[in-house]
């Protein structure tokens, strides 16, 4: 059985080289509801989750939108 390789917002984040302030400055979104995202207390829309993906070049499917599980 393959198991995906799935990479939380935070990791997907390092990894693209940016910082939460740069990252939610290129989302449109405040630094709070960034961590919030990362930290899995909320999630972005699908509009949202499709930017991240892209922003940060990974496919959408390989994000962990709900790190704590």
């Amino acid at each position: 059985m393959s198991e995906k390789i799935r990479i939380s917002l935070e990791a997907a984040r390092v990894n693209a080289g940016m910082t939460q302030p740069q990252a939610a400055q290129a989302l449109g979104v405040s630094v709070a509801t960034l961590l919030k995202w990362e930290k899995g207390t909320t999630s972005p829309n699908i509009e949202k989750a499709i930017a991240l993906a892209g922003l940060y070049a990974i496919p959408l499917d390989a994000i962990n939108f709900c790190p704590r599980t």
